[in-house]
C-alpha cells in the first residue's frame, strides 16, 4: 500500500484527515477513491493502516483499521551534523538518503571552512517528508536551521555518544559503531575543506571520539550517507 503523511493534529483514535499537498497527491496523482486502503504516517513515530471513507473538495477522511507504533524505525537515535555544502542539490540528496536510512535529526553546521551558501530548510523538510514515505518510515527527521559548530557541540546532551569524522583519525568508525548501549549518537561531518585543527581540538575537549571512515577521501555528502549506514545498521 502507498504511504501518505498527515500531521498528528489531523489524526484521532478513529479517523485520519489528509489535506494540502498530500491530498492533491492522493487524488490527482495516485487517483485514490473511496474504499481504497493506504498507510498514513504522522512523522511522530506512528503508522496507521486506513481506508478512505470520504473525499471532499479539500480533504480525504480515512477510517483507521490498525495502528503500528515505530514502524520500520531503529532503536538508535542518530543525529547527523553536517557542514553546509556549496551546491544545494548535494544537500538535498544528503537529506533524502539519510532520511531513508533512518536518521533522526539533521543539523546543518557553520564551520570555519564552510562556503557561504543559502540554507533551504523548508525545502529540505519537504524532501524529508517524501523520503520518509518512500522508505516506509513513520518518524520524520528533525531538519534544523544552520548552527555554528561550537554552539551545536555545547548543546549536546551528556549521554550522547559523540563522533567526529576526520581523515587523520586512527580509530575506524566501524569499531565505534558497535558500541553497546549507545542509543543516542551524534556524528559530525565537516565541510569540503574539512574541520580546522582548532575545531577538532575543541571537539576532543567536549568528549568527541575522532573516527576514520575509510582510506579514501570522500565528499561530505558521501561521508554523511556512509556514516549513517554504519551507525544505524
Amino acid at each position: 500500500m502507498e504511504y501518505f503523511y498527515a500531521p498528528p493534529e489531523k489524526i484521532t483514535s478513529q479517523r485520519v484527515r489528509i489535506e494540502g499537498d498530500e491530498f492533491t497527491h492522493l487524488t490527482r496523482v495516485m487517483r485514490k477513491r473511496v474504499g481504497d486502503e493506504l498507510i498514513v504516517v504522522d512523522g511522530n513515530g506512528m503508522a496507521y493502516e486506513a481506508r478512505i471513507a470520504e473525499i471532499t473538495r479539500a480533504a480525504a477522511v480515512c477510517s483507521i483499521a490498525a495502528i503500528f507504533p515505530h514502524l520500520h524505525e531503529s532503536e538508535r537515535q542518530l543525529t547527523l551534523a553536517v557542514a553546509l555544502l556549496h551546491h544545494g542539490a548535494n544537500f538535498d540528496f544528503l537529506i533524502e538518503k539519510c532520511t531513508e536510512l533512518g536518521v533522526s535529526r539533521i543539523t546543518p553546521l557553520l564551520c570555519e571552512r564552510t562556503v557561504r551558501c543559502q540554507a533551504k530548510v523548508e525545502r529540505w523538510r519537504k524532501v524529508a517528508v517524501a523520503a520518509m514515505k518512500q522508505s516506509g518510515r513513520c518518524l520524520l527527521p528533525a531538519i534544523e536551521s544552520p548552527r555554528r559548530f561550537r554552539t551545536f557541540v555545547e548543546s549536546l546532551p551528556p549521554t550522547t555518544l559523540r563522533i567526529l569524522l576526520h581523515q587523520t583519525a586512527e580509530t575506524p568508525l566501524r569499531e565505534i559503531a558497535d558500541t553497546q548501549g549507545a542509543h543516542s549518537v551524534c556524528a559530525c561531518i565537516g565541510p569540503e575543506g574539512g574541520f580546522s585543527d582548532e575545531e577538532v581540538a575543541f571537539a576532543v575537549q567536549a568528549g568527541f571520539r575522532i573516527a576514520l571512515l575509510g582510506p579514501r577521501r570522500l565528499r561530505s555528502e558521501t561521508a554523511a550517507i556512509a556514516a549513517a549506514a554504519l551507525l544505524i545498521a
